[in-house]
Order: structure tokens, then C-alpha cells, then sequence
């Protein structure tokens, strides 16, 4: 272990952090909430501050190892939500310092839970910032650092791949800063063609901001209590639904487009898979709310929005789900299990993770009619190495595992039964919205128990790291000093 490197990558991230934080400061002074952006510019100062003087020379030692980058990762987020939860309790948004950990781990892990009751009576500055953790966290918050300051040189990519979601990380290019930017690049174009088509739509620039924010992260923070809802517009629920089909998109699928690559694109069967469950899905939701809306049109609006919203684990709402028939519900609940693109923004368990562990069973059954058959599980036409399905059943069961415990803990709140199954699934998924009047998409989590809330918001950093980097933080073993 490279403990040196490893405290110097972690203050460049509360650095950048503290950088990050005079953002909200620059908007309190234009709202004029100068008490606000006080509190908030001091914290942004004192974190320059400490990260500059840890970050003046840098290790003789630089290199990492794939142990290194786990750990990096772990720590990384955790110290980010905390520093990034102290705007909340410091200004006294959030009062309990444990609910702002909850909100802010829900921003950056792009959950979009909330413990809030009364959105709107935040502060301009403080409803910013809270959307922008999404954007920060929707493409990771060390693929974020590392498109701005160069870490631990090509061995960064031991960090990138324990945070980019997916059973698989590719790098676009050779080296992996110039991959960050890349993406980054994507990124902000996309984040910014959805703020013009908004504002487009008569949104406000401050709204449009801060809800392009929350799509991009496919995170779901909205500035009003009724969410998308609140702005009764066809054109605005059309525009955000196709940019949370888009950030639910592997993204290395933008570059290829950048690349002129489409025949690549059009090859990709993860794609497809999740293209046509999204169509799939809005066609029998629309079919069984026929009766619920007034006309067919309507029912495909509302339908193609909360497909979109749950299955790239966005969360944003424009009607309450929890009135439609248990079909149009039940399909939602497999959406959320499902989630979006590896290598996109979203969570879930990801299409290419499901395609995979489906291919395996398949192939298993036939080995079991022809055992001496020699097969492998291919996607896009490339063989999957027996690492890759191992690491993916290993997820699987884990991730049960997970789901079983907390529901334990959890349980304790005595709340009912779908409440509780569906509060720890939409974390664990980072979805945002359960299902229930509680946690429904009108409801918050303001009424579970901290011991819950702290459990919930451990699911949702296992969810956004896909378990292994914030499980191994418990592993004795990774500790151990090894070069």
C-alpha cells in the first residue's frame, strides 16, 4: 500500500472540493443570500487551504495498485459527502448533520432520496449546490478530479476502474486523464443542449440549470416539492424524458458517434436490450393506464416519463405512480432493478449485467442437455472471460446479500412491508422514489430512524460503487502494507 499517495490524491479531491463549493458561494451573492454564501465561501476557503498545504510535494513514490485505487475510491466518497453535507448543517438547510449526510450522499451518489419536507424554502445557493453533487457524482467524483489535475499518472486507471460503473471499464484512449476529459467533454455539451431546450420551454435559466443537472447525474433533486410536475408542460416532460434515455447510455458510445463509428454503435447489444425494454414498457404501461388518463397521448406521456425516470434511476416525477394499476407499478419495480447503461451515468444493475448473467444461465442449461458441448458467452461478438462472469455472479449474490441485511435493520422502523423492501431497493439502485405514500414520488424519508438513514445511505454508495470498493473498506487485509 502507498499510504503517502494515497493521502495526497485524497487532499487534491478536498481541494477540488472546497473549489467546487465557491460555485454555490458565486450564486448566493447573486440571490443576495449573503449570510449563506459567507458560511458556505468559508468552508470552500478552509478546504483550499488544508488541501493546498497536504498537496505542496508530492510523494517520491507514485505508484498505485489496484488495491490502492479500491481504497482511494472508498475513502474518496466518503470524505466528499461529508465535506459536501457540512453547506446543509452549517447553514442550517438541514439542522441534523445526519440528515444532511443522508441528503448529500443521496447527491452525489445520484439517488435522489430526500429527507427534505419543504424544498422550496431552501436558499438559491443551497437548492444549487444540491443539484450540482448530482452532476458531480453522475460521472464520478475522481473522474471528475481527474480530468482537472493529474493524480497518480497511468496508474489512474486502477482508480477508474473501481469507479466507473459496470462489470467492465473501457478506456477510450491510451491514457486515462485524456479518457476523463473526454467523457467530461460529453458530458458538459450534453448538460448543456438540455439546459438550452429547457429554457426553450419557458424554464427559468436558474431552473433549467439546476434540473439539467440532476438529468445529467440521473439523480431526480428538484427544486419544487412536485418535481417535474409542478411545470405542467408536455414540452419540458418530452425534452427531460429523451436527455434521461441519453444519460442512461454507455457513453463510450458518444465518442464513437464523435468518431463517425455507427456501424460500432449499432452492434452494441446492450443497447438495443435497453432501447427495447424502455419501448417495451412505455407500450404496456400506456396499454394498462388506457383508462386511468383521459386520452392515449396522455397516457404515452406520462408512461414514457416514468419509464424513463426509473430505469436510468433518475427519479424525477410528474405524477404519483403509486395511483396506477399494481401492473404498470409492478413493471416500474423491474425497471428499477434493471437500470440503465454500464459506463453511463445511471445506476441499477446495469443492462450489460443482466444480459450476461441471462446468457450464462442459458448456457449452463445447455450444458447440462450437452455436457461435453464447448460454448462461451459473447456480447457485440467479443467472447466474455470467466473472470468477468465470475465477478458478475459474485456482484449478484453479494448484492442480494445486502439487499436481505439492511432489510433487517431497516424492518426495525416497523414500517409496512413494501415501504421497507422499496426503501432499501431504490438506494441500493439509486433510483431515488419507492413506492408507498411514504417514499412514494410525493413522499421523503424524513420519518425513518437515523440508525435507517445511515444504513440507507451506506446502500446508496454501495450502489453508485458497485459494492466491492466501499465493502473491501471493512477488509482487514487491504490495510496491510505491501509493495
Amino acid at each position: 500500500m502507498n499510504y503517502e499517495m494515497m493521502v495526497y490524491i485524497l487532499m487534491n479531491i478536498s481541494k477540488i472540493e472546497g473549489m467546487l463549493l465557491l460555485i454555490p458561494t458565486i450564486v448566493s451573492l447573486i440571490y443576495g443570500e449573503h449570510d449563506v454564501a459567507k458560511k458556505i465561501g468559508l468552508l470552500a476557503v478552509f478546504f483550499i487551504l488544508v488541501g493546498y498545504i497536504f498537496t505542496m510535494k508530492k510523494p517520491r513514490k507514485i505508484d498505485i495498485f489496484a488495491k490502492d485505487g479500491i481504497l482511494i475510491v472508498g475513502i474518496a466518497w466518503i470524505i466528499f459527502s461529508i465535506i459536501g453535507s457540512l453547506p446543509f448543517y452549517i447553514t442550517g438547510s438541514i439542522p441534523s448533520f445526519i440528515d444532511a449526510f443522508f441528503e448529500t450522499v443521496s447527491g452525489f451518489t445520484t439517488t435522489g432520496s430526500t429527507i427534505l419536507v419543504d424544498i422550496e424554502s431552501l436558499s438559491k445557493g443551497i437548492l444549487f449546490w444540491r443539484s450540482f453533487t448530482h452532476w458531480i457524482g453522475g460521472m464520478g467524483v475522481l473522474v471528475f478530479v481527474m480530468a482537472i489535475i493529474p493524480l497518480a499518472g497511468s496508474k489512474s486507471v486502477h482508480i477508474m476502474k473501481a469507479e466507473v460503473p459496470g462489470p467492465t471499464m473501457d478506456k477510450l484512449v491510451p491514457k486515462t486523464k485524456q479518457t476523463a476529459k473526454i467523457l467530461y467533454f460529453i458530458y458538459v455539451a450534453l448538460t448543456l443542449f438540455e439546459i438550452i431546450f429547457l429554457m426553450l420551454g419557458k424554464m427559468p435559466l436558474f431552473d433549467s440549470i439546476v434540473h439539467a443537472f440532476s438529468t445529467a447525474g440521473t439523480g431526480g433533486f428538484s427544486i419544487k416539492s412536485d418535481s417535474i410536475g409542478h411545470y405542467d408542460s408536455a414540452y419540458i416532460d418530452g425534452v427531460i424524458t429523451i436527455f434521461m434515455i441519453l444519460f442512461g447510455i454507455n457513453f463510450n458510445l458518444f465518442y464513437l458517434a464523435i468518431l463517425n463509428k455507427f456501424s460500432r454503435i449499432v452492434r452494441s447489444e446492450e443497447l438495443r436490450v435497453y432501447l427495447i425494454i424502455i419501448l417495451t414498457a412505455i407500450v404496456l404501461i400506456t396499454i394498462d393506464l388506457r383508462n386511468v388518463y383521459d386520452t392515449i397521448p396522455e397516457a404515452i406521456r406520462y408512461a414514457s416519463f416514468q419509464v424513463a425516470t426509473i430505469i436510468t434511476t433518475t427519479g424525477f416525477m410528474t405524477t404519483d405512480f403509486n395511483l396506477w394499476p399494481h401492473f404498470s407499478r409492478s413493471i416500474l419495480l423491474i425497471l428499477m432493478l434493471v437500470g440503465a447503461c454500464a459506463g453511463s451515468t445511471g445506476g441499477g444493475l446495469k443492462v450489460s449485467r443482466v444480459l450476461i448473467m441471462l446468457k450464462h444461465i442459458k448456457l449452463e442449461l445447455k450444458r447440462v442437455i450437452h455436457p461435453r458441448a464447448v460454448s462461451n458467452i459473447k456480447m457485440d461478438g467479443k467472447i466474455i472471460s470467466d473472470d468477468v462472469i465470475r465477478s458478475v455472479s459474485a456482484y449478484l449474490l453479494i448484492y442480494s446479500l445486502l439487499l436481505v441485511l439492511s432489510f433487517l435493520i431497516v424492518s426495525i422502523n416497523e414500517f409496512d412491508f413494501e415501504t421497507t423492501i422499496t426503501s432499501i431497493m431504490t438506494c441500493i439502485n439509486n433510483v431515488g422514489p419507492g413506492f408507498g405514500d411514504l417514499i412514494g414520488p410525493t413522499g421523503n424519508f424524513s420519518t425513518f430512524s437515523d440508525l435507517s438513514k445511515i444504513v440507507l445511505s451506506l446502500d446508496m454508495l454501495l450502489g453508485r460503487l458497485e459494492i466491492f470498493p466501499i465493502l473491501l473498506l471493512f477488509s482487514p487485509r487491504i490495510y496491510k502494507r505491501r509493495f
